[in-house]
């Protein structure tokens, strides 16, 4: 029996479950919101709540034990300067798991996990990705129609170009 081993093992052994989760928490830091299953989510969410106590008390001891725990030195610098300041009057409660349906594959439950207060970074991130993809289909339709001037002014396709013509 498992009395008082409360405790997320996800089919892992100790090692792998702590690399997971490690692992998983410091893309959350680093990207605000990731979609995983539902157990991974749930026994991450201590995790991160437990970082963003350590982030929101600042001193040297802190970041060293976070530094301990996360993956890499960016996800330890944006923890401390941008993801804990911005609850420092909240007690707790900085997660938010979303659930989203179940993996084609195996059936497995999927769900968004997201820090709570990142929607409007979520958002200036997609219109910057949006204005990217505007500005590479304006290049493309703008070298098409040059290539195409350029296939008119020539009369007519360039060797290797265009349709095939049986000999």
């Amino acid at each position: 029996m498992r009395h008082l081993n409360a405790t997320w093992k996800l089919g892992r052994n100790t090692s792998h479950r702590r690399a997971l989760l490690r692992n998983l928490v410091s893309s959350l830091i680093l990207e605000e919101r990731i979609e995983t299953t539902v157990a991974k989510a749930k026994a991450m969410r201590p995790h991160v709540e437990k970082m963003i106590t350590f982030g929101k008390r600042g001193d040297v001891a802190a970041r060293r034990s976070a530094a301990s725990f996360l993956m890499s030195r960016e996800a330890v610098d944006r923890l401390f300067a941008e993801v804990a300041p911005r609850y420092g009057d909240r007690n707790g409660g900085y997660l938010r798991i979303i659930r989203t349906g179940f993996r084609k594959g195996d059936g497995g439950e999927k769900a968004f996990i997201e820090l709570i207060g990142s929607e409007k970074i979520l958002d200036e991130r997609r219109e910057k990705r949006a204005e990217l993809r505007a500005k590479r289909r304006e290049e493309m339709e703008k070298a098409m129609q040059e290539q195409q001037a350029n296939v008119e002014a020539s009369g007519g396709p360039a060797a290797g170009e265009g349709e095939k013509t049986s000999e």
